[in-house]
């Protein structure tokens, strides 16, 4: 998200609002988790000192700030203990700021700049040449090219060996040139299609998007680590070395099925996360990129850090904490070894509305957590956070390293064989496949081709030839026998992902080999077309963009009635944006059912860009008709969308019952054993609309909870009474807010974003481009809402059957690899 800016909001211990000049959220407002306490010790004269965006602290405990558009600052805070009052500021002497990122190490200030300051983007380098306690010489050690953005040059931290740093950029920097790299320098789009604009924001930069670098002290030699970010502001190092961040979401993308959220993200080595422009966005699914480790939602990601060193229990020691400008929360993120990479938890830690945070440090000097929040010339101040609960806050050492992290870092090294890699390329573990797959990718092809063509074991085969396709330099003689490769494995035979990578390993053969001919194309259809459909639905759109790709006529008697009867928005519309291009077996009903969705999709919801999508597919598919095949369903194309809620089923639903828990709980045991639907369970999610505002399994919305992993949180009768009485116990993280203005109205919603004198509020998660606006000035009282925005009767449509289905879908967790998903 774009960073937005916010106005200096004051609330009174009783709820009422005033601008008073110069103050930072007060403490009272703020939540923060039990047993911790918020000090305030400083709130930035804007006028002055202007908006701090990054900290780091120096080899004496202060902290050394930036003003995203000035000077540095250093605060010594008072001890613990004592009077915010005795918080003392210096404005540095140096003629350097306007830094997105700082780090002090080493003796030396080191400093991201992402505007054109000084001598424009960059990492710099400040010293103290005289020792009076004052920073005297300012050296650009590597300038970044590319125009100022918000989307530019950002952190930059330590490496753990103490000799060299890392530095973060976003996808407005273009990768500068680094003398090597960890990812294989050929990167592509590797989309069938071409791509749909929306509003078009960065409609012209291509792969590799954000990227992690890793440099020498001095900055002379550079090493490209990973690629494919979007825009990730900050990053920080685990105890055994890895590199995590917080990447953003593109809110403009709300609603469409190539939307991700924010997600924290292990930045593995040679790693590539799959962001692309526009509609172009790989989905979690693919392997050639790698899957987030927790998704968080919508907001606007900036600074991170690990909690080590802090006087805390040892379990927020231990949490990667990560900030969202936005929507003014501050996560603790407890991560777990899993395989050969992680899993992850996210806790709302700290937040409160507005709290625009920015970076986070860790006082080596006093355990204390440091906050600093600005950020676009809003009200700034600086907050510590300190333990004062019962819990034991000795250090933590926790160090776990799994046997397959410890695989998958060998992998990672320089100089790995084609032997040494290869028993890996089938491994089950999805990160430490990757690291075999760039190993590989990194040698020459000829070393490896005829292995990889004659490969047996099915998983190795599509990891070796993934890396085939990516690694052939265009060489078209590579198609047919990497194909007929292909067609030697037995898809059937194939679970889950595997059967993803079949057929991602056909579409790279396409994106990288060029378009094959007619008899190719003929003889694919044959192999392809019967698999089509499955129950994965992700796998399910994979195989028809492949198809109409090749031109299979009878992909769409099957596919274009998907376009209406999907369950979510997200489905629906990707099957209309691949079917836009099919030109071949279509019929005057398929045709006409495919235009009346239009109709329907007129009042579904998104981002900015939603409606400017949906045109552009529309314009896409008629640019494919004759003139006689318009004519024969004039009176669809020329009929004009009646306004109504959205409805996701074109199967009209009847009320049922106003459901109670007495009516229901009695079914939860026996009830949901044995064989259940859970194709109509995920049926259901949609048509009760949950699928608008929760991802479950990586699909649907991100304004509510993730419902993934609700099976390992909620017993089945407690999940049941969440959704039948969602306001008997609100989450803080999605609870909303009664604006009582001074006429006496009120607005009830989340406060999504901010502009000035303007609160912008959400009130309807259905529709989350959809703000009211309210002025902070005519606000008297603010109250947390009794109210869930989650509307209650959303199961009323449902009969008893469908509400069982549904919830052994959600028990399920919708795993494709499940015997149920599989077909």
């Amino acid at each position: 998200m774009k960073l937005i800016l916010l106005p200096l909001l004051l609330a009174s211990a009783t709820g009422a609002f005033a601008q008073i000049a110069g103050q930072a959220t007060p403490v009272d407002k703020i939540k923060i988790a039990k047993g911790f306490k918020v000090e305030l010790l400083y709130s930035v004269p804007k006028d002055t000192e202007g908006s701090w965006v990054a900290m780091t602290q120096d080899d004496q405990g202060r902290m050394i700030c930036s003003d995203q558009y000035g000077a540095l600052y250093r605060i010594t805070p008072p001890a613990l203990g004592g009077s915010p009052g005795e918080t003392r500021i210096e404005k540095l002497a140096v003629d350097f700021g306007h830094c997105q990122g700082l780090l002090f190490h080493a003796g030396a200030l080191y400093g991201v700049v992402n505007d054109d300051a000084y001598q424009g983007r960059g990492l710099y380098r400040c010293k103290d040449t005289n020792g009076d306690d004052q920073f005297d010489s300012v050296e650009l050690l590597r300038a970044f090219p590319g125009k100022a953005g918000e989307h530019g040059p950002h952190g930059v931290v330590a490496a753990p060996d103490g000799r060299s740093l890392y530095v973060m950029c976003g996808n407005q920097t273009p990768e500068p040139g680094c003398e090597t790299s960890r990812v294989p320098r050929h990167w592509a789009e590797d989309q069938l299609f071409p791509m749909l604009l929306g509003r078009g924001f960065m409609r012209d930069v291509l792969a590799p998007g954000g990227w992690l670098a890793h440099t020498d002290l001095d900055g002379k030699k550079w090493e490209l680590v990973n690629t494919g970010t979007r825009n990730t502001y900050d990053i920080a190092i685990h105890r055994n070395g890895d590199i995590f961040g917080f990447d953003a979401d593109m809110e403009w993308d709300t609603g469409m099925p190539w939307y991700r959220p924010t997600r924290v993200c292990f930045m593995q080595s040679g790693g590539e996360f799959g962001w692309r422009t526009c509609s172009k966005k790989w989905p979690v699914r693919w392997e050639d990129s790698l899957p987030p480790v927790v998704d968080i939602g919508p907001g606007s990601p900036t600074g991170v850090a690990f909690g080590y060193g802090a006087k805390f229990p040892a379990k927020y020691q231990d949490a990667f904490y990560i900030c969202d400008w936005s929507y003014g929360k501050m996560y603790a993120v407890h991560l777990t070894p899993d395989g050969a990479g992680y899993s992850g938890v996210a806790e709302e830690f700290m937040s409160a509305s507005p709290l625009p945070l920015t970076d986070i440090e860790i006082s080596r000097k006093d355990g204390a957590m440091y906050v600093s929040v600005g950020g676009r010339k809003v009200q700034s101040g600086l907050y510590r956070v300190t333990y004062t609960g019962e819990e034991k806050t000795e250090a933590s050492s926790a160090a776990e390293t799994t046997e397959l992290a410890k695989v998958r870092a060998a992998l990672e090294a320089p100089g790995v064989t084609v032997e040494a890699a290869w028993p890996h390329l089938g491994s089950p573990d999805r990160n430490l496949r990757f690291a075999a797959r760039i190993a590989l990718e990194h040698q020459p092809v000829a070393s490896w081709k005829d292995k990889a063509l004659s490969e047996s074991n099915p998983r190795a085969a599509l990891t070796a030839l993934m890396a085939l396709a990516r690694s052939s330099g265009g060489d078209k003689t590579l198609q047919k026998p990497l194909l007929d490769a292909l067609g030697r494995i037995d898809f059937k035979a194939l679970k889950g992902l595997d059967r993803v990578t079949y057929v991602r390993d056909h579409m790279l053969a396409f994106t990288r080999l060029g378009e094959p001919d007619a008899a190719t194309k003929a003889a694919l259809v044959a192999r392809l077309s019967p698999l089509f459909p499955t129950h994965d639905t992700g796998l399910n759109r994979d195989l028809a963009e492949v198809l109409v790709y090749l031109g299979d006529a009878g992909i769409v008697a099957k596919a274009a009635p998907l376009v209406n009867d999907s369950p979510t928005q997200e489905e629906q519309i990707d099957y209309a944006r691949i079917l836009r291009f099919a030109k071949s077996g279509w019929t005057k009903e398929l045709r006409a059912g495919y235009f009346r969705w239009f109709l329907r999709a007129a009042n579904y919801k998104g981002g900015a860009s939603f409606d400017l999508f949906i045109g552009e597919i529309k314009k896409d598919a008629l640019a494919t008709m004759t003139e006689e095949e318009k004519l024969a369903i004039k009176d669809v194309l020329d009929a004009r969308p009646e306004v109504q809620a959205p409805t996701f089923t074109a199967r009209p639903l009847q009320f049922v019952k106003a459901w109670t828990m007495a009516d229901l709980e009695k079914s939860l045991g026996v009830g949901l054993e044995g064989n259940r639907d859970f194709r109509n369970g995920r049926n259901m999610f949609g048509a009760a609309t949950c699928f608008a505002c929760h991802r479950f399994n990586n699909e649907g919305g991100a304004i509510g909870p993730d419902l993934t992993s609700v099976a390992g949180k909620y017993s089945p009768r407690d999940l049941l009474e969440h959704i039948l009485e969602p306001s008997k116990e609100i989450s803080d993280q999605y609870g909303s807010t009664v604006f009582t203005k001074k006429d006496g109205s009120q607005v009830v919603g989340r406060i999504a974003n901010m502009k000035e004198d303007i609160m912008m509020v959400c009130t309807n998660m259905m529709d989350p481009n959809n703000f009211t606006n309210v002025n902070v000035k005519d606000v008297v009282k603010t109250e947390e809402s009794k109210v869930s925005m989650m509307p209650p009767g959303l199961l009323y449509m449902l009969k008893e059957d469908d509400i069982l289905d549904l919830m052994a879908y959600l028990l399920s967790k919708g795993n494709p690899e499940d015997p149920m998903f599989v077909k």
